[in-house]
């Protein structure tokens, strides 16, 4: 961890950031992450007709 004093005698002190990572625009979606996208898109539409047929 980086420490710095400040006024009075404070110290701060600041978490290690992890180095950003730049990503290609050709890259795109991987298949699983297609796939969890629509499953969770399902488990919503079921949910809402579970919810409107008990109501």
């Amino acid at each position: 961890m980086q420490v710095t004093e400040e006024d009075g005698g404070r110290l701060n002190a600041f978490a290690k950031e992890p180095r950003m990572e730049v990503m290609d625009p050709s890259e795109g979606r991987s298949g699983s992450s297609k796939v969890l996208f629509i499953g969770g898109a399902l488990l919503v539409l079921l949910m809402m007709a579970v919810a409107a047929g008990i109501s």
